[in-house]
């Protein structure tokens, strides 16, 4: 089962976390979103190794919703070069993956 995903971001901000979350669940593109932080982030960027405090989202989606839940984030999303990835829900219980497919964005 691959039709639900989790989709993630990073933020540097709770803020900026919080406000992504409440666009993509207010359009219905994503069943639910929680805000985990603050993690630490290593990476390299731009020709060196950085460190960082940030916000992690985390999205409960589907499949074909992405390309609309990924638009949505970049157009409020601050980075320029932002996370943004879709990682398949590959097993969940029944009442719960009910619950995603009827909260979820349905046809265009």
């Amino acid at each position: 089962m691959t039709e639900f995903i989790q989709v993630v971001t990073t933020t540097e901000t709770r803020k900026q976390a919080e406000r992504i979350a409440q666009v993509v669940v207010e359009k219905r593109l994503a069943a639910c979103a929680q805000v985990v932080g603050p993690i630490s982030s290593t990476y390299w960027w731009k020709g060196k190794i950085e460190t960082a405090q940030e916000w992690l989202c985390l999205m409960k989606s589907r499949e074909d919703v992405f390309p609309r839940i990924k638009a949505a984030i970049r157009q409020i999303h601050p980075y320029e070069v932002p996370e943004i990835v879709a990682l398949p829900i590959v097993a969940g219980s029944k009442s719960y993956l009910e619950w995603l497919g009827k909260e979820i964005l349905h046809g265009p």
